[in-house]
């Protein structure tokens, strides 16, 4: 136990054993849901969903265990929803290319990730972030997280005459995953430790008995090895110049989620310095990449760094210890998926409305009344929850500060480099979307 701390220097970041484990037990929870989603929008563009869980819960696990013990942040990793997405519906029906090119670059943007590393690209990214888009980051976090949990709850649904509309509030599902948030809430207001945790497990427990959700048929299964789709991927085909937009989507995505999702967290977690720079985030990127390239070699899509690592930073995870659980966990669902998949999503989700007010602090340092400041930061909240991006309200933030800049005259602040990654931002819509 000593060299755990030690290793993972827990007591110097104010933390303890026991705290990590409740944290990377509570992420993974939030997150499970990926175990039946990705396989799911995998499938519809003709990956084998038993290959797919698999090379979810492998590659998910290496890079979960390299941002713990290579980079000591409480982060988890998983296949990136709005990848899973784009990679079906975007390049694989939507450019009609097979799924083993789509796989391969997958891999090919995992590799360029990796290295922007040694040449300190995506340091500099992050670096050049203007501070308004820096301190906007977290509350949009905030607002994307909460829009998935109502979602999830059944409290916000779609209205195609209004975009959104209330559900009913009076079914079942909806009133106790409603009472979860509240019973969360209140532990928290007490300071309970545990609370999310303890939240999301006695509504499970009640949802399985009342009958409102269906317990597991079994608790063990054994894990299939993903023929189909292990090294499948077809690297002769990236020589087709027609698939570099797609291999620079994946990478401008996962660049900028990951970003989002590293200040953000890092900054509820008290890792970002006085500059709005996050210490070691080097070491973090090459999780990512790295992820990433084992997905596209097993048979699943861009791994990248989870908004829902926030649930665990609340709940005390402080240091790697709490991604290392979460991998633990990941190589544990290749036995035990059919209990995981069983725990219900309007359990999990109140934990993300919660996590998503207490990082909505960050809009109180905010200037308001510096529209130049106000403005971009305002786009960058906003962007993200009604995009469904991080990438996006990133990209609108960066976008609108650089405007801003040169139609006032203040072309002068705006740093080269700035003005480079606006430009590029500016292509990438015009050609990619």
């Amino acid at each position: 136990m000593n060299y755990i701390r030690r290793y993972f220097k827990i007591s110097e970041r104010n933390s303890t054993i026991g705290a990590e484990l409740r944290a990377g037990t509570v992420t993974f929870l939030a997150m499970s849901y990926v175990l039946f989603v990705v396989p799911g929008i995998l499938s519809d563009a003709g990956l084998p969903s038993a290959d797919v869980t698999t090379a979810l819960c492998v590659a998910s696990a290496i890079a979960c265990f390299i941002m713990g013990f290579y980079a000591n942040f409480p982060f988890a990793l998983a296949p990136g929803m709005g990848l899973v997405a784009y990679f079906t519906y975007g390049v694989v029906k939507g450019l009609g290319v097979s799924w083993q090119l789509a796989l391969a670059a997958v891999f090919l943007e995992g590799v360029l990730f990796l290295l922007f590393s040694f040449v300190g690209v995506r340091k500099a990214i992050i670096n050049v972030l203007p501070d308004s888009v820096k301190t906007a980051i977290p509350p949009g976090i905030g607002f994307f997280l909460a829009i998935i949990g109502l979602q999830n709850m059944g409290v916000i649904v779609e209205n195609p005459d209004t975009l959104v509309d209330l559900g009913n509030l009076t079914a079942p599902a909806v009133l106790l995953s409603i009472g979860c948030l509240i019973l969360i809430s209140v532990l928290l207001s007490i300071k309970f430790k545990g609370a999310i945790l303890l939240g999301i497990l006695l509504t499970t427990v009640v949802a399985w008995v009342s009958g409102i959700a269906q317990p597991p048929e079994a608790l063990f299964g054994l894990p299939v090895f993903p023929r189909e789709t292990f090294l499948a991927l077809e690297i002769s085909s990236l020589l087709n110049w027609s698939i570099v937009p797609v291999v620079f989507a994946f990478l401008f995505v996962d660049v900028f989620d990951t970003a989002g999702t590293l200040l953000g967290v890092g900054r509820a977690a008290g890792f970002v310095d006085s500059e709005g720079c996050l210490p070691g985030a080097e070491k973090a990127f090459t999780a990512d990449a790295v992820g990433t390239m084992a997905g596209g070699l097993l048979g699943t899509s861009t791994i990248t760094t989870y908004i829902d690592s926030a649930t665990g930073v609340e709940e005390g995870g402080r240091t790697g210890l709490t991604a290392v659980v979460v991998g633990g966990y990941f190589l544990l669902a290749l036995f035990f998926a059919p209990f995981i998949v069983a725990i219900p999503m309007l359990a999990t989700a109140p934990a993300l409305v919660v996590v998503g007010a207490l990082l909505m602090k960050g809009v109180a340092q905010i200037n308001w009344d510096e529209k130049a400041v106000a403005i971009p930061a305002f786009l960058t909240v906003v962007i993200m929850p009604f995009s469904f991006s991080i990438a996006n309200g990133i990209s609108f933030g960066i976008c609108s500060h650089v405007l801003i800049k040169i139609f006032s005259g203040r072309f002068r602040e705006v740093s080269p480099l700035l003005y480079l990654l606006s430009a590029l931002l500016l292509l990438y819509f015009g050609l990619v979307l």
